[in-house]
């Protein structure tokens, strides 16, 4: 426990830094439509949604996804094909297939599980989600420990072991365990939560209004922008591609990606030269960039013409592109055409 000391006082469910952190949450915490439910499918849904995905990206998403699934049976039961429609744009698609998965676990185990354990147990589901479920939907004594509470504890108990390692994790989550109001568990990691993505900010921490800043270390040392430590990143790869954007008769040539795929198996996309060998490109209808983890691409769209279509291609009308799941990158690509085929002002 040597780079994450925590103060006798901390553990106290009384302390001051508890109590302090607690008044700030209930006089300024964001009114957001999980924050209005203790349901724990509703709590669940947006617990995944929000893996590393920002908050005011969520929030339509959420709205529509339980529109269109508003109970786990309804996931459950939902075709793939809708259930990626319904997600596309939050990325990370594996999120939306665990979700399915586990949703088909709850249903055939009765309902959904009421403890820690069997709710880890879960298809994509981590020491994390798991956490914030128990205890927002159940009232379950366990501390979270997501991006902004790591960086919350790294500054407050000034933790300098490189925050990517499972020792300097394993400090931190003793910390928010140790830190946890056992009483009302659910506003006690809503308020660390909060207090990261709203004022102990990455680059910019925003001490000065700081609920607990008296009781921060690492701004009592000046080093509060260079906690959480970090091991340098990978190097970013950048990549070119061209993508053909072949129509016929008010109908696009996609293609769907295959389970086995590495990036977003069962969308589907625009074909990239060479994937159709007798396909001639055109003009040039725009260009993008699109970033994948620590990789850079840069597509450059252009309109082509094909004598025969390979097996696993099929042309889609124009007007049904919405009843489909499409990639990304296809989107990207069809708002190129958009722009090139739009009457100018």
């Amino acid at each position: 426990q040597k780079n994450c000391k925590i103060p006798l006082y901390v553990r106290q469910t009384t302390s001051p830094l508890v109590v302090q952190l607690r008044k700030w949450y209930r006089r300024v915490r964001r009114d957001l439509p999980w924050r209005q439910t203790q349901d724990p499918y509703r709590i669940w849904v947006s617990e995944i949604m929000l893996q590393q995905t920002r908050v005011a990206t969520v929030v339509p998403y959420y709205e529509r996804f339980l529109a269109r699934f508003p109970t786990v049976d309804a996931l459950a039961a939902a075709p793939e094909p809708e259930l990626l429609t319904a997600w596309a744009g939050l990325g990370y698609y594996a999120r939306a297939r665990n979700l399915q998965r586990a949703a088909r676990v709850i249903v055939e185990r009765g309902g959904f599980p009421r403890d820690y354990g069997a709710i880890r147990e879960l298809p994509g589901v981590g020491d994390y989600t798991a956490a914030a479920i128990a205890s927002i939907a159940f009232g379950l004594p366990h501390a979270v420990l997501d991006g902004n509470v790591a960086r919350v504890l790294s500054r407050v108990f000034n933790e300098s072991g490189d925050i990517r390692l499972s020792a300097t994790r394993r400090r931190l989550q003793h910390a928010a365990d140790e830190l946890l109001d056992r009483r009302n568990p659910a506003e006690s990691n809503q308020a660390l939560m909060e207090l990261g993505a709203t004022i102990c900010l990455p680059r910019q921490p925003r001490c000065a209004i700081c609920p607990i800043a008296e009781s921060c270390e690492a701004r009592r040392l000046g080093v509060e922008t260079e906690r959480p430590v970090k091991a340098r990143a990978k190097e970013t790869v950048f990549l070119r591609q061209t993508l053909i954007l072949i129509r016929k008769r008010g109908r696009i040539l996609l293609f769907k990606r295959p389970p086995a795929s590495a990036r977003m198996p069962g969308f589907w996309d625009v074909p990239e030269s060479g994937q159709i060998p007798d396909a001639v490109a055109g003009a040039l209808l725009g260009t993008f960039r699109h970033s994948i983890t620590n990789h850079i691409y840069r597509f450059e769209v252009r309109s082509g013409d094909v004598v025969s279509v390979p097996k696993g291609f099929r042309w889609v009308r124009e007007s049904r592109l919405d009843e489909i799941p499409l990639s990304t990158t296809a989107k990207k690509a069809l708002l190129c055409l958009k722009r090139c085929t739009e009457p100018r002002s």
